[in-house]
């Protein structure tokens, strides 16, 4: 039996990876489950799969949830209940879907007492990636991706060799607004960017597919699980969002991963990794979708992507300035303060007033960090 725990149970990606676990029952026990607010949501998963122990965002939150709890789970709040349920029970591999830079902690944690990561959280490679992969391989884990393009390149590159590599393809469908010109782009509103027209995902990374820097994130996710120069990782528009990704060999081939956009996919290979289990998604019939599209990458009207490559070669706190500027954009975004194209301008201010040094440690990650979101807030 795998065991499991789920950081940011209640989210999109915790909510699927649940929805997996119960199309295999008997095959998965639950041994921790942490979440934020939803206390409904996650009271709901809290009595159906029984961890061992279970956290919520804040003590308020746990105080309110403390006396429906089924017995014998043991409840904890805050930053502390993050790294116990990651770090503290039986489980072998921690699905880390928390949202944001907050979920890094956790994770290194986890990483920490041998736990093997099914990575749903982008921004924990984006902001310490030397860190978290140089951790992993000391403690002889694995660093599995769940998002749909790296799940893509990992299937791809299984019994390769990375020399014999030219150059890895992430696909972006585009997000909500990619038959939009720039123009066009000055009118949409927050209920506009939510309707993604492929994937069922969280408000906030649907926003970021909107401006692209959740290809951004992704890009330089990409760089430090595979070990690919910036110049070695591309990204191509792909409308239908069936091929995930690609890798190109220096003999010419090309191999792709295909499927449905259906994230339990990519969730359940990296639980059942080496093994592939059955699956209830719908199959893909290429005969149905008729024609694949392809674009090439415009940088001008996508600018967070070019800032993302920018930020990633430069390394050091340029990529936790990213992060937390777009986090905090996104933010005031949805919360109806400024308009969609300001989330890209106010990022690039954000970087404009940042003086780059090196992120040895998480002390300096997290001083650029609250030093971003105090940039980002007060513009």
């Amino acid at each position: 039996m795998k065991r499991i725990s789920v950081i940011g149970s209640t989210g999109s990606i915790g909510t699927q990876t649940l929805d997996v676990l119960e199309q295999h029952p008997g095959q998965f026990s639950v041994e921790g489950l942490a979440a934020g607010r939803n206390i409904e949501l996650f009271l709901e998963q809290v009595r159906l799969f029984k961890p061992k122990k279970a956290s919520v965002a804040d003590k308020g939150a746990a105080d309110s949830l403390r006396p429906f709890l089924p017995a014998g789970v043991e409840l904890f709040y805050g930053e502390e209940g993050l790294t116990e349920v990651a770090a503290g029970t039986d489980a072998d591999t921690v699905v880390t879907a928390i949202v944001g830079s907050a979920g890094l902690p956790s994770t290194l944690a986890a990483i920490d007492a041998g736990k093997h990561i099914a990575l749903a959280n982008k921004e924990t490679l984006v902001t310490a990636g030397h860190l978290v992969t140089e951790l992993a391989r000391k403690k002889g884990v694995s660093l599995l991706p769940v998002d749909s393009e790296h799940a893509a390149i990992f299937q791809c590159l299984n019994g390769e060799r990375l020399g014999d590599v030219e150059r890895i393809v992430l696909t972006a469908s585009g997000g909500s607004f990619r038959h939009l010109n720039r123009e066009q782009l000055q009118q949409v509103t927050v209920e506009d960017a939510l309707k993604h027209p492929n994937w069922s995902m969280g408000a906030k990374i649907t926003i970021d597919s909107a401006t692209m820097v959740n290809k951004g994130l992704e890009v330089m996710e990409a760089h430090w699980l595979f070990g690919m120069d910036f110049e070695q990782i591309g990204v191509l528009l792909h409308p239908e969002s069936i091929v995930h990704s690609f890798v190109e060999y220096r003999d010419g081939s090309v191999i792709a991963q295909l499927g449905n956009p259906d994230m339990r996919v990519p969730i359940q290979y990296a639980l059942t990794y080496p093994e592939r289990w059955p699956s209830e998604t719908k199959r893909l019939s290429l005969s149905e979708a008729g024609q694949l599209h392809f674009r090439e990458m415009d940088l001008e009207r996508y600018p967070c992507l070019r800032m993302a490559y920018e930020c990633g070669k430069l390394g050091g706190t340029a990529p936790s300035v990213y992060n937390a500027a777009n986090e905090v954009a996104v933010a005031r975004f949805l919360n109806g303060e400024i308009p969609f194209l300001r989330i890209e301008s106010l990022i690039e201010e954000t970087l404009s007033r940042h003086t780059n040094h090196s992120a040895d440690d998480l002390d300096t990650i997290f001083a650029a960090d609250r030093w971003a979101r105090e940039i980002a807030s007060s513009i």
